[in-house]
This record gives C-alpha cells, sequence and structure tokens, in this order.
C-alpha cells in the first residue's frame, strides 16, 4: 500500500505541474500589476556613507517617516523625522534633505504639469528645533535650500523668490514672469523635455548669489490642444495653451543672470553667440560659474567660466562633431577645479579629466565600448567609478578607475546589467543585478575591493510565480544586416517546432541612442509578448543602425534622413527572418510607440511588400510637426533640409498603404501632438485607403490612467489576432 500511495502522489504532482506550467499570461494580470518585481526603497545616502535613509508610511498610525537604516546590517538605527512631530503637517508626498541635514524641504499636494515639472505647496521642517515653516501659501517650484540650509529660493508664478528661514523674510528676485512670455528659473516645455531638467537656478558654494536662466518666449507660437473632461466634470472644452516651438521656428530667447542676495541686486551675463544654454553648474570657487552653451545645429559645445565678482566670461573648451554633440550630465569639479569630463570625441563615449584652464590632463577611459553612467569620483582612493559596455553592448558592467587611468577594479561584471548606488564616502555601493532570466537581485558590497557584505533582496517570489506560466526564453543573439553585426531578440512560441510556419511580431524603438535589445528581465511589454508568443507568434526585437552603445558612427549615420537606414535595417532583417523554413514571409508584422510608431508607419508604407500588418501608437507622421532641439539635432532645420523631412515622412507614402494599419494616439498629448495622426489620417482618406484608428481622449503620451493601459493592450492584441 505504501508504494502505490506514493506512486499516485508522484503523479497527482507530475500532473499538477503540468497543468500549472500551461498557465497562459493574460492583459488583466499584466496592466493589474500582477508581475511586478520588488524593488529597493528609494533611499538616499547621509553623509556619513555609514547609513541611508528611507521613506516610509504606517497606514495603522497613519505615520509618515522617514528611517535611517545601517548599510553594513540593513537594520533599522532611528527615525530622522515623522509626520506625528510635525504640528499642521500630516503627510508629506516627497522630501529633500539640506547638505549639512540640518533641515528637509518637505512637499504636498504636489500636481504634475510636464513630463518632469511639478507644484505644489512646501514647507521647510528643522530637525533639531523641530519646527515646521511654510515656505509659501502658493503652489510652488523647485524649492531649493541654500548650502547653508538658512535660506530656499523656489519660483512662482514664473518669477524667483527667497524665503529667509531665520526672519521669514521673502523677497522676490524677479517681477517680469507672466504665463507664456517670461520664465525666470525653470525652463520651458523644450528645455525640459529635450535637456531633461526643470530647474533653471543654482546657488552658490557661499550662499550669496543665484544664477538663473530667463526664457523669452514672447516670439514662441502658441501651441493648443481640447481637453475633454469626463461626463459632467465640464460643459465645454477645456484648452490648453502652452509656448512650443517645432522644428525650424523660433526658440524662446534663453540668458544668464546672477543676483547677488548681498547688494540685491541682478547681473546679465554675456557669453557671445549662442542658442542654448542646456546646463550651468558652479565650481568650487564661490565666485566663478561654468556655463555649456551651443549653437543651434547642437554640433558646437562650449564651456565657458563666468567670474561673477568681474562679470567677465572666458570660453575654455570646446566640443564638436560633425553631426551634434551630447550634452554631458557628467562635469564634475574636483577640489582643485580640474574637472570630469565625458565626451565622444575618439568615437565611443569616454571619461576625461581637464585642467580648469581646459587643458587636457587625461583620458581616463578609451576602448571599443561605451561609459554609460558616472558614478562619481572618491577623493580620498582618488578613483572614478562607472558602468560601462565593456563585456558587450547589451551587458552594463560596474567599474572603478584611479585619476591616472591606471588601476581599473571590476566591481560588479556578471553578464547581464549590473547597476551601482554608491553611499556618499564610496565606502559601499548596493549592485542590481538582472538579466533575461534573473529577475533583479539586489546586494551591498565594499567599493574599494567588491567583497560581499550582505545580500539585500531578491525577486524569488516572482521567479516561483513565473514557474507556472508557459513562458519562451528571450533568446539574445546577432544578426548580420546591410554589412552590420545587429543585436537581436527573439521570443519563439511555447511548444516551438520548426516543422511548423510561424507569423512574425517585430517590436523596435529605433531612435537615435536608444536601445531596446539588453540583458534586462522582463518588463510589462516583455509579458505581452510572452502572451502573443502563447498564441503561436515569433516576437522578434532588433536594434538597427542609429541606436545606441556601439559607438559614435554606428549612432550617427542617420543624421540628416531619420528613418531612412533605420527603415532599411528593420525591412532587410524581416526579409532574412522570412527566408528561415520556420516563418511565414507573407505574415511579417510590426509595431511601435513614438519614433517606434514613426517607423511601424513607415515600415507598412515603404515596404507592404515585407510588411502585412502595422500598429503605430502617438507616432511622429512629419519631423515638421516636432520640437526645435530634438528634432534640429539630427535633421536640421525643414528650411535647410527640406527633403530629409519629407523623404522619410510616413504622410507622403500614405497611398502605398497595402496592408492592416491601426493608428493610436492620445488626445492630449503635449510632447508628440495627435496633429500628426491627424493629418496622417487625412492623407490616408484622400488615398482612399482604408485603415483603423483610435484616439484616447486627455491622454497624454504615455496613454495610461484607469483601465486605458487594458484597453489599449486588448485592442493591438485583437488587432493582431485578427490581420497577423
Amino acid at each position: 500500500m505504501p508504494k502505490i500511495s506514493t506512486l499516485i502522489a508522484f503523479l497527482f504532482l507530475v500532473t499538477t505541474a503540468a497543468q500549472a506550467q500551461e498557465k497562459k499570461i493574460s492583459l488583466e494580470e499584466i496592466w493589474g500589476g500582477a508581475f511586478q518585481t520588488k524593488g529597493m526603497q528609494s533611499l538616499q545616502s547621509l553623509n556619513n556613507g555609514q547609513e541611508y535613509i528611507v521613506q516610509e508610511y504606517d497606514r495603522q498610525k497613519g505615520e509618515m517617516k522617514v528611517v535611517v537604516y545601517s548599510y553594513k546590517t540593513g537594520k533599522k538605527v532611528r527615525t530622522l523625522f515623522s509626520s506625528i512631530d510635525m504640528r499642521g503637517l500630516n503627510f508629506f508626498q516627497n522630501f529633500e534633505l539640506s547638505d549639512d541635514e540640518s533641515k528637509v524641504i518637505l512637499g504636498t499636494e504636489i500636481e504634475a504639469i510636464f513630463r518632469r515639472s511639478t507644484r505644489g505647496i512646501f514647507y521647510a521642517y528643522d530637525l533639531e528645533k523641530k519646527e515646521l515653516q511654510l515656505i509659501d501659501d502658493e503652489p510652488i517650484q523647485e524649492p531649493t535650500f541654500s548650502p547653508d540650509a538658512t535660506k530656499v529660493a523656489y519660483v512662482k508664478n514664473n518669477n524667483i523668490y527667497v524665503r529667509n528661514l531665520s526672519n521669514n523674510k521673502k523677497t522676490q528676485l524677479t517681477s517680469d514672469g507672466k504665463k507664456n512670455e517670461i520664465i525666470n528659473g525653470v525652463t520651458d516645455w523644450v528645455y525640459e523635455e529635450e535637456f531633461a531638467f526643470v530647474r533653471a537656478f543654482q546657488w552658490n558654494s557661499a550662499g550669496n548669489q543665484l544664477a538663473y536662466l530667463r526664457f523669452d518666449e514672447t516670439e514662441v507660437t502658441e501651441f493648443s490642444m481640447d481637453l475633454f473632461g469626463s461626463y459632467g466634470q465640464f460643459l465645454y472644452p477645456q484648452q490648453e495653451v502652452f509656448k512650443y516651438p517645432k522644428a525650424g521656428d523660433d526658440n524662446a530667447k534663453v540668458s544668464l543672470h546672477c543676483f547677488d542676495l548681498e547688494q540685491n541686486k541682478s547681473i546679465d551675463v554675456d557669453l557671445g553667440e549662442y542658442e542654448y544654454i542646456p546646463r550651468i553648474k558652479w565650481t568650487n570657487n564661490a565666485n566663478l560659474l561654468s556655463v555649456q552653451t551651443m549653437n543651434r545645429h547642437q554640433n558646437e559645445l562650449h564651456l565657458q567660466l563666468v567670474d561673477v565678482s568681474k562679470n567677465s566670461t572666458s570660453t575654455i573648451f570646446k566640443d564638436t562633431d560633425e553631426a551634434y554633440v551630447e550634452v554631458t550630465d557628467y562635469l564634475t569639479f574636483l577640489a582643485d577645479n580640474s574637472f570630469i569630463w565625458t565626451s565622444e570625441k575618439d568615437g565611443w563615449n569616454h571619461i576625461y579629466h581637464y585642467s580648469l584652464d581646459g587643458q587636457l590632463k587625461n583620458q581616463l577611459t578609451s576602448g571599443n565600448w561605451e561609459v554609460t553612467k558616472y558614478y562619481g569620483y572618491d577623493k580620498e582612493s582618488k578613483r572614478i567609478f562607472y558602468q560601462s559596455t565593456e563585456s558587450g553592448s547589451v551587458n552594463r558592467g560596474v567599474y572603478s578607475i584611479q585619476l591616472n587611468g591606471k588601476g581599473k577594479q571590476n566591481l560588479a561584471t556578471e553578464p547581464g546589467t549590473n547597476s551601482a548606488s554608491f553611499s556618499a564616502d564610496f565606502t559601499y555601493f548596493i549592485n542590481t543585478f538582472q538579466n533575461t532570466i534573473t529577475p533583479p537581485i539586489y546586494s551591498l558590497y565594499l567599493a574599494k575591493n567588491a567583497k560581499l557584505v550582505r545580500k539585500i533582496k531578491d525577486n524569488q517570489k516572482l521567479e516561483k510565480k513565473l514557474s507556472r506560466y508557459a513562458l519562451s526564453p528571450k533568446e539574445i543573439s546577432q544578426l548580420e544586416v546591410n554589412g552590420e553585426m545587429l543585436n537581436m531578440w527573439m521570443i519563439k512560441p511555447t511548444g516551438f517546432s520548426e516543422d511548423k510556419k510561424y507569423p512574425v511580431f517585430m517590436s523596435q524603438y529605433s531612435g537615435p541612442g536608444s536601445q531596446s535589445v539588453a540583458n534586462t528581465f522582463l518588463g510589462a511589454n516583455d509579458y505581452w509578448y510572452q502572451l502573443l508568443a502563447n498564441q503561436g507568434y515569433v516576437v522578434v526585437c532588433i536594434d538597427g543602425r542609429g541606436t545606441g552603445y556601439k559607438g559614435r558612427d554606428f549612432k550617427k549615420v542617420t543624421q540628416g534622413e531619420l528613418g531612412k537606414y533605420e527603415l532599411e535595417d528593420q525591412a532587410e532583417a524581416a526579409k532574412i527572418l522570412g527566408k528561415y523554413d520556420w516563418i511565414d514571409q507573407d505574415r511579417i508584422g510590426i509595431w511601435g510607440w513614438s519614433y517606434g510608431g514613426f517607423m511601424a508607419s513607415n515600415a507598412i508604407l515603404q515596404h507592404p511588400d515585407v510588411f502585412s500588418t502595422a500598429i503605430a501608437v502617438a507616432p511622429v507622421t512629419s519631423w515638421r510637426f516636432y520640437d526645435t532641439i530634438y528634432t534640429e539635432r539630427y535633421m536640421k532645420t525643414p528650411q535647410e533640409n527640406a527633403k530629409g523631412y519629407d523623404d522619410n515622412s510616413p504622410i507622403t507614402h500614405a497611398s502605398q498603404l497595402d496592408g492592416n494599419y491601426l493608428l493610436i494616439h492620445g488626445g492630449g498629448d503635449d510632447n508628440v501632438h495627435v496633429q500628426n495622426t491627424m493629418i496622417m489620417i487625412e492623407a490616408l482618406v484622400q488615398a482612399n485607403k482604408q485603415f483603423d484608428w483610435r484616439v484616447y481622449p486627455d491622454k497624454n503620451h504615455g496613454i495610461y490612467g484607469g483601465n486605458t493601459r487594458l484597453h489599449l493592450y486588448t485592442l493591438m492584441t485583437n488587432f493582431i489576432l485578427e490581420n497577423l
């Protein structure tokens, strides 16, 4: 009897396991968050380098608090501050410590403006005195402590203010701010989107000077879009109006100024000829400000030094490129005011060390690989810490190197994606590791020798959960296309057999410097691709020419004609795949979002012999409709390069549609305007071409909120099943 029972139990387990393996992913699970990975809470290192802080919320007590933990043990050390200690503030959404960690800015009632910008009600809280101070009784932007934490500068209604926390006095530094005309201290729409920053003012180290940018938008054309709201919200559509410079049109006139708080006056800084000021940053000298300026073509970048005590300017360094120069976020001034810089000047993105007069001291990294992140400089060990593609363009490793370019150390280089977060004094770093089969693992290491201190967190529960589903591996490889070895991933159908014929669904983004083929774990779209694989599709993604991390020449070959070489690569890759015995070359589809939507549209219009089906979400359909900074960086202006704009516009090729085309857009997209889709629709109608389209009212470029993503992906899934 025991043997029979054991056999029955074994058969039951095998049967149960087999049934579990057959479980299929659903869209409801994907967009309901069933497969989310556990991450590290948004931690911040304290100055001592031995502790970090995390924002936490106790629902039972209704207590919002910031808690201090030990790096070494991971155990709670103390509570730094709590809403229970504050009178008048029970909840805060974000916080920012002062440099000396004596005070904290707390934000509440935060509302989004555009992609990165917000406004809200903010308080300053003194950690020692446990005193709470309202910074302003109206919504403000970008409140920032002075270095000694005695003052807070911020922007309200396009003007800059400073609140003195000692006497509670408020000083208005500018007075000409006006919506859609003059902006002081924060960026306009196009700077925020394309130069990726909002706060356009900086305190010097002495806290007596505030450098800031002023945007004169008067001559920039207004863009408007109607927002409809939900039923009963308002009777008439509400119009959102803001300045948006489209390719070839006038930009805001941006100028640099510096306000002396001791003398209570501002100076205008003459920077010579330029179009853009993408970065400002004080050096360690309280009177010396660094400024990066660029011409309109963005192929010349000047690093200038402004001596505010004399109001004099000198150019110390110039970076040029036949195509365009990447703006670096990694400018770092060392104790002697020499500086760290990153550049593609040798054909690959690497780290350089310059003296303050702009003379090259050393190229710290070199090789046919790219530095992808600069983590910082440790003055004690005199080492630079960085992330790079040294182990292959789809991988990321973490390294350190001496300031003289010698003594490189491998800190985290297991094949896959390694990303580090260092403690303030570079004693420790938390490494996040993942690859296509391993969800994120978080581990603490010593920075000096990469010795493991402790494992922090993994996602074994998710791995166990996924083991019950029918999943196919995401295989990373390379495909030779048009003389280049292109990175590719492929997901084959569950139960794949080379004796069958399968349709292919291609995913891509293809934008300049982007990467879609990477050795990372599954994201939301990857689960969707698994769902399609369960339905019998081969899903493929290929990074063609123009994408990133394979050197300057590979990336910038598309200059002046966005969409040409990228499309050649996607079409040729599809043809190559179509020759595989197990692929049905008559059933190849493609999709993409934003730039990827531009590409998917061009694919079905210009290569109807290759692609039978395409889905374009929020596509650019003509670069004439997109903003100045992004578009002109790669295309120059339409006045200079009309052919480049029009030859590769999907609108130009509307009459060639001969397949299944689904066009999707958000009606409230402030980035890629729904105008792109509407003009495309009109071109297709006039060409008497049938197609499908969907507009999601009031939704921005991300098309989300409530059930929107579920609805969107249900729409796309059904379209694929019906047409491919």
